[in-house]
């Protein structure tokens, strides 16, 4: 059974995917709740920076230390160095991925800093993943840096 707040965060890759975009999806969860949702921008909106997280991390505008130190960040693929660096800049202690074979950011890091890391392994997101770099390997490519 798919988690709610995880499903939230496929249902951002599928609209990403949609809209022209490479399909990573990403919530920001408190208390509950969803407070920001984004999707990876960077083709859709000629972004450098406009990764999944940092849309939902963007969506959810300004928050406490505090809110962050009782949030849970998802994300459908590992986060790149630049979203694992925002997770700890803003003190977010766990994060939920839903795949790390396509792309594995470094997830030690937010291991050794204390965040705890969950990886779902889901099918849908890694077909979603396999389907779109078999479609667009230059646009993945340009994702990753490569």
């Amino acid at each position: 059974m798919t988690d709610a707040f995880f499903r939230a965060a496929i249902d951002e890759a599928r609209l990403g995917l949609a809209e022209g975009g490479i399909p990573i999806g990403s919530v920001l969860v408190i208390g509950g709740e969803v407070v920001g949702r984004g999707h990876n921008q960077r083709v859709q909106r000629g972004s450098a920076v406009l990764h999944a997280e940092i849309a939902a991390l963007e969506d959810a505008g300004r928050l406490t230390a505090a809110d962050y130190r009782h949030s849970v960040l998802y994300s459908t693929l590992s986060p790149c160095s630049m979203c694992t660096g925002a997770a700890l800049l803003y003190g977010i202690p766990r994060v939920v991925v839903g795949e790390n074979r396509t792309f594995q950011g470094p997830e030690d890091l937010l291991k050794v800093q204390g965040v705890v890391v969950e990886i779902l392994d889901d099918v849908e997101c890694l077909e979603l993943m396999a389907n779109f770099i078999a479609e667009h390997p230059d646009l993945w490519n340009e994702d990753i840096g490569e």
